[in-house]
């Protein structure tokens, strides 16, 4: 299992108004544990930055004057996340400035590149109703530090998000049920797996179905009725 924790940061608020995506991260994670890949990219947007969002993330112009555009990252970019399931806060958001930028360059949406889409926030909201569900937030509710977050910035914000997503889904694959999974494997005494044989189930006899009712009449007898194990109708007055 595949996962991409994906986060960005963009001029301001509407990829539809022109605004750009100028920073992307993104950090993979196999079978829930990260690996250390990760791509990071800060981009130059072609255009100004609101004052709005600067002072949200502290990214300038100036400091992105010599960055690649989004069109020299696209393929490594789409490669990276070919085929993982993506994990985003606040996806639509996100994925609203990426498939702009895609479109661009006349190629094919996020989505039919990845391998789904779980938005944090969504699962957040369900979790956690009526409460504050901001990274901040969660880093607090699932005591993740969070101190080093004076700015967004979507690097810190991978992470951040991976540690969360974690703590809310702690415990989600042991409680899942696979109808079609592989059946159990199980060491042998030479260390080797083997397939689990399935559980022989060894149906009590009339005999001694018979007396394991008898034993519980006097169960029932000596307690005066209080036999729990026993139904009503059988139990001995």
């Amino acid at each position: 299992m595949r996962q991409i924790v994906l986060d960005t940061e963009t001029t301001g608020l509407d990829p539809r108004q022109g605004h750009r995506i100028i920073e992307v991260a993104c950090i993979e994670m196999v079978n829930r544990r990260l690996t250390g890949r990760h791509l990071h990219k800060y981009t130059n947007p072609e255009r100004e930055i609101d004052e709005g969002a600067q002072a949200v993330h502290g990214i300038t112009l100036e400091f992105l004057a010599d960055k690649p555009k989004f069109a020299d990252i696209a393929d490594e970019f789409l490669e990276f996340i070919s085929g993982a399931e993506l994990i985003i806060h606040n996806a639509p958001f996100d994925l609203g400035f990426l498939n702009a930028e895609l479109r661009r360059l006349d190629r094919v949406p996020v989505e039919t590149v990845c391998n789904g889409v779980t938005d944090t926030l969504k699962m957040a909201k369900e979790l956690h109703p009526g409460k504050r569900n901001n990274l901040n937030a969660l880093c607090d509710r699932y005591e993740i530090d969070n101190s080093s977050r004076t700015l967004h910035g979507a690097l810190l914000d991978t992470e951040l998000l991976a540690d969360v997503f974690l703590a809310m889904t702690r415990g989600q694959n042991t409680l899942m049920i696979e109808p079609d999974a592989e059946p159990p494997m199980q060491l042998g005494a030479d260390g080797l797996a083997r397939e689990r044989k399935p559980l022989l189930v060894q149906r009590a006899t009339t005999e001694e179905l018979a007396e394991h009712n008898r034993l519980l009449g006097l169960i029932d007898k000596a307690s005066k009725g209080a036999c729990i194990w026993l139904p009503k109708a059988e139990a001995t007055t």
